[in-house]
């Protein structure tokens, strides 16, 4: 099985993306939060988001 490493913001995306388009849009939006959360470039973030919206879906402690 092939093991993926995500080290850019652009893997999570493209991961998102990918997941998105096979039907699992929660999995898509907490990749897109986390490809998000990378970005350094604030209106970058901010369109990946919008790319994926809806509420935040992070179970945060």
């Amino acid at each position: 099985m092939p093991r993926f490493t995500y080290d850019r913001p652009a893997d999570y995306l493209d991961a998102a993306r990918e997941m998105a388009g096979s039907g699992h849009p929660t999995l898509a939006r907490l990749l897109a939060e986390e490809a998000a959360d990378r970005t350094s470039d604030l209106d970058a973030a901010a369109r990946i988001r919008a790319e994926f919206p809806g509420r935040s879906l992070r179970q945060e402690g």
